[in-house]
């Protein structure tokens, strides 16, 4: 998998691109990132990549030609996808991550900054759009690293145990389960006794059921297209 981000600042994932499972599957070489700055594509001499909008308003908006000539200096994969991060896309969730996982080889993310980026890029350049949610950030370069992170691990040889990542939140429509470690005695406070049992079927169901349980308190979203799902599938 490669990524090749578009950013103004490439210097934001220095670290984060460099620590813990992230750091080891890229020097594994199970992904590559790319970071490109559109600044050394601007068309003048002081390297401008804002401008003021037409019609008026506040802020600047970053100009078309920088950003699509980054692009259009990066190798093309037969499977690629052109992705902007901006608060109009579609929310990004754990099933665009496996889509992106799956059925690309690259990844362009763009970051935007300030109020955002010329229409044109949206109308002739990105394929995609995406959000982290109902809300605005200062750079873009935030929910792209949180694609790469989410896109990473779940690509072959970075997560040690396939299995856990079968068994997590969001993976079959439901929260996690609460999990315990050792001691089994903290403070007055003790681990459920069904999971110091070893009876492995009734730990399966007691998770199941906290899992559901967890869905319905917390997040009843979740928990209401867990339900028209299934059902869909038993009227199937």
């Amino acid at each position: 998998m490669r990524f090749d981000v578009i950013t103004l600042f490439p210097d934001f994932f220095t670290s984060p691109l460099e620590s813990g499972l992230l750091g080891k599957a890229l020097a594994k070489q199970i992904a590559q990132v790319n970071l490109v700055n559109p600044r050394d594509f601007a068309m003048d001499k002081h390297r401008r990549v804002d401008d003021e909008p037409y019609g008026g308003g506040a802020g600047m908006l970053l100009k078309p030609e920088p950003i699509f000539t980054a692009v259009e200096s990066l190798p093309i994969l037969p499977r690629r996808e052109v992705i902007l991060m901006s608060p109009q896309g579609q929310p990004l969730n754990q099933p665009l991550l496996q889509e992106l996982a799956s059925n690309y080889d690259q990844l362009i993310l763009i970051c935007g900054h300030y109020e955002g980026v010329d229409e044109r890029v949206v109308e002739h350049l990105v394929t995609r759009e995406v959000s982290l949610g109902d809300f605005v950030l200062t750079c873009g370069e935030i929910p792209a690293l949180a694609i790469i992170n989410g896109v990473v691990r779940l690509l072959p040889g970075t997560v040690g145990k396939a299995e856990s990542l079968k068994a997590e939140s969001f993976e079959d429509g439901l929260l996690d389960y609460p999990q315990y470690t050792r001691p089994a005695v903290f403070r007055g406070w003790e681990v459920p006794e069904v999971l110091r049992s070893g009876n492995h079927q009734e730990i399966d169901r007691w998770r199941k059921q906290q899992q559901i349980q967890r869905t319905k308190e917390r997040r009843p979203d979740l928990w209401k297209r867990w339900i028209e799902t299934h059902q869909a599938n038993v009227d199937s």
